[in-house]
């Protein structure tokens, strides 16, 4: 229920995975996020790549019908050594944001370090230390954690989504020390 003069929005993060895809949803009132659900769908008993697709597809299909998201952030694959994973982890993603893109919802792609940085001030932060720092934030019992770290995975995204389309707009903007002392020359004395 949307209370009135308040603006509600409902963010999906998606932590896209061909074993396990995370996902979390957040209700955001004015400028507090809240927990509505997170998990994880378990992939691994899908041994044709093209049904692990297909199940992807379905799963994100759902938790759009489910919970209606006004937006959808998902997690970019890092580059890694192993090419066909890599290949692998780009199609889970590109399944997932077609299947929200038939939805015609919006859709942000934040990279891996700015999820981390996001939540924990650490771009090399741990999935534990994501975890921890989200059960903090967003006051989730111990009881509802779950037991894979790819949901709060996904929760970290949308929880990163929220953090940054709640940041103020600055109306310069500086692409190094030099870039801020040249449109700024009252500045030095």
């Amino acid at each position: 229920m949307k209370l009135p003069n308040t603006t509600e929005r409902i963010i999906l993060g998606i932590d896209p995975g061909t074993t396990i895809m995370g996902y979390g949803v957040i209700r955001v009132i004015g400028q507090k996020a809240e927990l509505i659900t997170l998990g994880a769908v378990d992939l691994h008993k899908l041994k044709d790549h093209y049904l692990t697709l297909k199940e992807v597809f379905n799963s994100v299909t759902a938790l759009i019908e489910k919970y209606l998201p006004d937006e959808m952030a998902i997690e970019a694959p890092f580059f890694g050594k192993n090419v066909q994973s890599m290949l692998k982890l780009g199609r889970a993603q590109g399944v997932a944001i077609t299947a929200t893109l038939l939805r015609d919802i919006p859709i942000t792609e934040y990279a891996p370090l700015k999820i981390k940085m996001a939540i924990t001030g650490n771009g090399s932060a741990s999935k534990e230390q994501v975890a921890n720092m989200l059960e903090r934030m967003l006051h989730i019992p111990k009881e509802m954690m779950p037991k894979h770290l790819d949901a709060t995975d996904g929760l970290a995204v949308a929880y990163c989504h929220f953090l940054q389309s709640n940041r103020p707009e600055t109306t310069k903007k500086y692409s190094g020390w030099k870039d801020f002392i040249a449109k700024n020359p009252d500045k030095i004395s």
